[in-house]
Parts: structure tokens; sequence; C-alpha cells
């Protein structure tokens, strides 16, 4: 039987969409997203056939994943730098209402007439007095 589902599996990446969604017909009671790709459904069809065949998880096997995952959450997102993140250094400069604004960027967040910030959104909000993306308001975003 084993033998029968490896030949079974083996085939899956040469069968074309139509071929594989019958056979997500047959495991499964929910069409697949309508954009799900091929190349994906493949491995999805290949798991849930053996999951079918052999069994699927334990309960504790489970749970442990839960605790695993629930122990990687974090409260506070980390605060990588962005790819549009200026380089310490950097002088940005904005005209608004006829005034210039510079800030420049820092190590540990942006220098703004003499106080520091940890983000250029709270120093566009400073100088507008609005909610701005401060990357979109200083022109650094990358499109």
């Amino acid at each position: 039987m084993q033998e029968k589902l490896s030949a079974q599996i083996a085939t899956l990446p040469s069968l074309n969409k139509a071929q594989l969604l019958a056979i997500w017909a047959e495991n499964f009671s929910k069409d697949p997203p309508p954009n799900l790709r091929k190349e994906l459904m493949v491995p999805i069809l290949a798991y849930r056939m053996q999951e079918r065949e052999f069994g699927g998880l334990s309960h504790a096997a489970k749970r442990r994943l839960r605790e695993v995952a629930a122990s990687l959450r974090t409260e506070k997102p980390s605060q990588e730098r962005s790819d549009s993140a200026p380089h310490t250094g950097n002088r940005l400069l904005r005209v608004w209402r006829g005034e210039m604004h510079e800030v420049i960027a820092t190590g540990n967040g942006y220098l703004y007439r003499g106080q520091t910030y940890s983000s250029l959104s709270r120093i566009a909000r400073e100088i507008t007095g609005t909610q701005w993306s401060g990357p979109l308001f200083f022109g650094v975003r990358k499109p």
C-alpha cells in the first residue's frame, strides 16, 4: 500500500492543474484557493494523501507546535532597519509650507531641532500636525 501511495505522489508534479484539481476534490471537502499555483498544490496534496493513509499529527505534537509558535511571538515588533531607512549621518531635507526642515539619521533614531526621535513618522507628525508616513513625507520610501 505504501508503494502505491509513493507512486501516486511521485506522479503529482507531472500532472496538469485540472488533474490536480480532481485529486484535490478527492482529498479535501473544499475547493482550493482560486489562485493557488500548481507548484504549491503538489506538496499540499502529497502531505494530505500521506496524512489520510498514515494519520496526521498526534494531539501531543499539535499542542507542542502551538507552544513553540506562541513562544516565537513577540509583544513588540522588531525594530530592525527597513530598506527605506536612511543610513547614519544622512541628512533629510523637506520644505513644508515654505519652511525648510532638516533631519539627521543617527544610529538609534533621528535628530530634528535638537531632539532625538525614534521614527521619521513622529517627526512628520510634529511638522504637519497630522498622521503621515515618515518615509513617504521625507521621500525615502522605496517604490
